[in-house]
């Protein structure tokens, strides 16, 4: 199995940190001679997009959806594509985990396998803070405006409780193979009562959360040029035959097919991934 081959788009990430913890952010442009498409991989975070070039950029949804402007894409968008013609592009894309997309967004088990647009959750703020960043001159200055507004959200929002937190940690920790009855436990909560508010806050059951987290690990292992056969074994899958349908479960392609994803490629320069090897 080859290795995902990374795309010849420039990359922005901001130079320090601060914003809100489990918020990252990168900025992406270039210019494509032909037609750009590229799967949206499901993983544990929350998209929003920004479009700041003047090509339209759509986002296809599973459900025969589009969306065009600031689109917001849940922890499992089965089946989203992004899409726009030939020519320059440019947007800035941020991730959040989904304790912090919690307060942020003002959403969570709306947003567990949907595509949304920024507005529905925000309003016009979505439209106006796009515009300023449209109006900015730099990465640097995009950044700082999304920091800002990001901040805003998450000091006035409603955030997760703690226990929630912690399980979802712990998970992402465990690269999603622990028991959810030991995490009940821990946090002195019934089955139940987990169940009900970790899928309230976070948007999956925490079964399909500690899933979604494994999916994660593996595409990532896969786009690295490892095979199906050693991925499942790294990644805790009973075997090949468990990796192919939880890869086609999350992503609906096969694990060959999700390995050569764009997106995947440059995770390691847009986003920080410590631990992957």
């Amino acid at each position: 199995m080859r290795s995902a081959e990374v795309p010849a788009w420039d990359i922005a990430v901001p130079s320090r940190s601060g914003r809100p913890a489990g918020i990252t952010m990168a900025g992406f442009s270039g210019r494509e001679d032909d037609l750009v498409e590229v799967g949206i991989v499901p993983r544990p975070a929350v998209m929003v997009m920004f479009n700041l070039g003047d090509v339209p950029l759509v986002v296809d949804y599973g459900s025969g959806e589009q969306h065009r402007e600031r689109v917001v894409a849940g922890l499992a968008p089965r089946g989203a594509r992004g899409r726009g013609p030939a020519g320059s592009f440019e947007c800035l894309e941020v991730r959040l985990s989904p304790v912090a997309a919690h307060a942020v967004l003002g959403a969570s088990s709306e947003l567990g396998g949907a595509v949304i647009t920024l507005d529905a959750l925000w309003g016009r703020d979505a439209v106006r803070i796009e515009e300023r960043l449209r109006a900015a001159g730099t990465w640097a200055d995009r950044f700082a405006i999304v920091e800002a507004a990001l901040a805003r959200r998450h000091e006035a929002g409603r955030e997760a409780d703690p226990e929630v937190a912690y399980c979802w940690g712990q998970m992402v920790a465990g690269r999603g193979r622990v028991r959810i009855e030991r995490l009940a436990t821990e946090v002195g909560w019934s089955r139940k009562r987990l169940w009900s508010r970790f899928r309230s806050q976070i948007g999956l059951s925490p079964k399909r959360a500690a899933q979604l987290i494994r999916f994660d690990d593996a595409v990532h292992r896969l786009a690295a040029g490892h095979t199906a056969a050693a991925v499942a074994v790294m990644s805790g899958y009973a075997d090949q035959s468990h990796l192919h349908r939880d890869v086609v479960s999350f992503a609906g392609a096969t694990p060959t097919a999700v390995a050569v994803e764009p997106f995947l490629a440059v995770d390691d320069v847009a986003w920080a991934a410590p631990g992957r090897t």
